[in-house]
């Protein structure tokens, strides 16, 4: 693990950041706001739109006094300050992706939506001699299923980005075109707005409850584009319109990973209805969320994996990895996200915490890894927390909460502190 990808930047003894100035929600919010879809927003479900942001560079606060000095994460042990997990800056990578439900005359489906960054400070831009043109080329693997001949991505001038849209579309494309509105006829006719059903796999009512009863759910459609347990892998590549400069990772393509662990009433392991539930009356509907019992165990999701810089459930260190099969459990809080507000974007190194959505509110999860793992780059992914929702993270996962209503936002939230 690059656990020094993140720059860390001293805080002087005796000052405090100042938080209100430069806030890297607000840049993240700025993403996500000014990410543009190929057909009219009445074609998404807001709430079922989930951003993947890789980031290129990522600034972190250093610790407090007397702790100022000691700028090494795998060094930074006191787990009551706190000042030491917050970000100051990140900067996005040319990449971005997203994922979610389009609806198009009568049809709902999974898509996902490529783009790269345009102007002379991209990758594939400086490599180019800055003369990329109106398109570029994207080799992609999404899940296990590869595109069988390069994609052209066309330049959108509206928000200076190359990007192309892949819909689930099982129909034929004239059908498609029919059902869109001027908008994703224009985008379908730049090329900027394509069908693949193999590409893009998974139908709108694959997980409806009625007939999951008994099911374990990792089990069904399991390369589903919008699989409510399994985490989807996406290979990039992006080259030049006449394939010959690539920006590849070196070869080894990009790797993406929308993996959230997000669980709740319409995402679960699996669901049934006990009768006389433990020797009582009547009947109960359940739904596993997370375990280690029986079939469940090989997911290994409420354990964790520990390097040799963190401390363990019991606050030691050991010279090799390790790994925890349970989650540690410190605390358990309620909080009040006012109107507005958010939790700020920050890191615990050692332990794992979930927070759960209360009341009738929505907020917008943000998870993501403060330093590069050798199975994917280092990405901010945010989705919408719904009630009766939870996400878990892991040990180092960098996480945020958002209010961005007018109306206060209830939050249940345990595991451990770093």
């Amino acid at each position: 693990m690059d656990i020094l990808h993140s720059e860390v930047v001293p805080v002087r003894p005796g000052t405090t950041p100042d938080y209100n100035q430069n806030n890297p929600m607000v840049r993240l919010l700025q993403l996500v706001e000014s990410a543009q879809l190929a057909a009219g927003r009445e074609s998404y479900p807001f709430d079922e739109l989930q951003f993947l942001f890789p980031v290129r560079s990522m600034i972190l606060y250093g610790p407090s006094a007397p702790d100022s000095d000691v700028l090494d994460p795998t060094r930074q042990d006191n787990k009551v300050d706190f000042q030491k997990q917050n970000v100051t800056s990140f900067d996005a990578a040319d990449t971005q992706i997203i994922r979610g439900v389009a609806a198009a005359g009568g049809w709902s489906g999974p898509f996902i939506r490529l783009t790269y960054r345009g102007g002379p400070d991209s990758v594939l831009a400086n490599k180019a001699g800055n003369l990329l043109g109106p398109a570029i080329k994207l080799w992609t693997k999404i899940g296990d299923t590869a595109v069988r001949s390069l994609l052209t991505v066309p330049y959108n001038s509206e928000v200076d980005r190359y990007g192309i849209e892949i819909w689930g579309w099982p129909g034929s494309l004239a059908d498609l075109r029919a059902a869109l509105d001027a908008r994703g006829q224009a985008a379908f006719d730049r090329g900027g707005l394509i069908a693949d059903a193999a590409l893009v796999q998974g139908g709108i009512d694959d997980f409806k409850r009625e007939a999951l009863d008994g099911k374990f759910v990792n089990d069904i459609v399991p390369q589903h584009a919008l699989h409510p347990t399994r985490p989807l892998h996406i290979e990039v590549a992006w080259a030049s319109a006449d394939g010959r400069t690539w920006d590849s990772a070196d070869g080894a393509n990009h790797q993406f990973e929308f993996n959230m662990l997000l669980r709740g009433w319409d995402h679960y392991l699996s669901v049934g209805t006990s009768t006389n539930p433990h020797g009582g009356l009547g009947f109960l509907e359940y739904r596993n969320l997370l375990s280690n019992y029986g079939r469940y165990a090989g997911t290994r999701e409420l354990g964790r994996d520990i390097p040799p810089w963190s401390f363990d459930a019991f606050g030691h260190k050991a010279p090799n990895d390790r790994r925890e099969e349970f989650m540690t459990v410190d605390y358990m809080d309620l909080h009040i996200v006012r109107p507005n507000s958010a939790i700020g974007l920050h890191r615990h190194r050692d332990n794992q915490e979930a927070f759960m959505v209360i009341g009738d509110r929505a907020g917008l999860m943000v998870i993501g890894d403060w330093c590069k793992l050798p199975a994917r780059e280092r990405c901010l992914e945010v989705r919408t927390l719904k009630p009766g929702h939870f996400a878990l993270l892991k040990g180092g996962n960098l996480h945020s909460l958002i209010n961005p209503s007018d109306e206060d936002l209830f939050l249940f939230m345990f595991g451990g502190y770093d």
